[in-house]
């Protein structure tokens, strides 16, 4: 009995009293409902910090907007071109044969008519040497043939030979001074043989390539395949100039005598002074350019042949201002671009892309006039990928 009066008060502890009233929901219900409302924001900001932590950063090239001084901020025009030698020569041989010897090297400077190369030559020689030995036999003959003429002439005079044997002395006579003069021009003609194989400066100069060597074949225009045209490549250095090539929508720009400012690639810092000496007077179809040549008021040994340069126009001396030319803010023109009708700069700013319109002036050879939108010391994007926007992640990098 005890025994079923403790079962049911195990189960009477089990029974649900309905007639009791749940309470008010507790705080971690209102905890609950405010953490389902702030889950999409913390989400949202979640995939874009992990977004911009996944994606690449656009590595591009970049240049710092700085200020052109002095002189350079007066240029009218710029143009590049090369520094040409407008003397210069492949010296070859008028005579094929091997080469003997050669008495010059690249950089020597040689006068005109100085001995360059010798061709092999001793066959000519000899042929030299026996119409040089023919001639004097025809003087000797012509001698003979003078005194036998003397001789028939004075017998004839005295009536003691007849017509005909002076007629023959006379005959033997011309056709022995005939045969000196005949003598002589094989002489000639053997002394040029025998010339062409010995090769000399054309004019003075500066020796720039040594094309053959000991040994070679040289022939003239390179007949054979194996052969060499030229022995060397020389140079005037004292006809050296800059050929430029300008556009045509530019070249009314450009004044015969106007002054410029040669600049080399070689030596950037180094500007030497020159002027417009020729307007070449015809166009390239295929560029749109016009060739000009700028000549070198001062010149050195530093400038060689075939050196890129660049050239500043100056404003001609009656147009040149008083006064220092102001300072000219520059980029590097393939950093200007144009997003939706508007000329536009991407600026650098704590590793973003920061899109900027810019009002650009004069183009100055590879760099273009800033007026308004950035300051010196900007860095900006060289040529933007056209999926570029403003904001973007970007890396530099030097190397593309």
């Amino acid at each position: 009995m005890e025994e079923f009066n403790a079962r049911n008060s195990d189960l009477s502890a089990l029974k649900i009293d309905r007639a009791r009233k749940s309470g008010p929901p507790g705080r971690w219900k209102r905890w609950l409902h405010l953490l389902w409302l702030l889950a999409p924001v913390v989400l949202y900001f979640g995939y874009q910090l992990t977004l911009e932590s996944v994606t690449p950063a656009l590595k591009v090239k970049t240049d710092v907007a700085a200020y052109l001084t002095g002189s350079e901020a007066s240029v009218e025009l710029v143009a590049t071109g090369y520094v040409v030698a407008q003397i210069k020569a492949d010296v070859s041989s008028k005579a094929t044969g091997l080469l003997k010897r050669i008495t010059v090297e690249e950089g020597d400077t040689v006068r005109s008519g100085d001995l360059i190369a010798e061709l092999e030559n001793e066959d000519i020689q000899a042929e030299l040497n026996v119409v040089q030995a023919n001639l004097k036999q025809a003087q000797a003959d012509s001698v003979a043939a003078e005194l036998n003429y003397k001789r028939q002439k004075n017998l004839l005079e005295k009536g003691f030979t007849t017509d005909e044997v002076f007629e023959t002395a006379t005959a033997g006579y011309h056709r022995a001074l005939a045969n000196v003069e005949a003598m002589k021009a094989a002489v000639r003609v053997a002394e040029v043989a025998f010339d062409n194989t010995i090769i000399r400066a054309p004019f003075t100069g500066t020796i720039l390539i040594k094309n053959a060597d000991i040994g070679e074949m040289v022939a003239p225009f390179a007949a054979a395949a194996s052969s060499k045209g030229a022995v060397v490549t020389m140079a005037d250095m004292t006809s050296l100039e800059v050929e430029a090539d300008v556009s045509e929508s530019n070249i009314q720009k450009v004044i015969v005598g106007a002054p410029c400012e040669i600049v080399l690639d070689a030596y950037p810092q180094v500007k030497y002074p020159g002027y417009v000496k020729k307007i070449i007077p015809t166009a390239d179809r295929t560029r749109a350019t016009v060739m000009t040549k700028i000549a070198f008021s001062e010149i050195d040994r530093r400038v060689l042949p075939e050196m890129s340069a660049r050239v500043n126009f100056m404003p001609s001396q009656k147009e040149t201002p008083a006064s220092e030319p102001t300072s000219t803010l520059v980029i590097k023109s393939e950093a200007v671009s144009q997003r939706e009708g508007q000329t536009v700069a991407f600026k650098i700013e704590d590793g973003y892309a920061r899109q900027i319109a810019v009002t650009v002036g004069r183009r100055l050879g590879e760099v273009t006039e800033i007026i308004s939108g950035l300051n010196a010391g900007d860095k900006v994007i060289m040529s933007p990928p056209g999926g570029l926007k403003d904001g973007d992640k970007i890396e530099e990098s030097q190397n593309l």
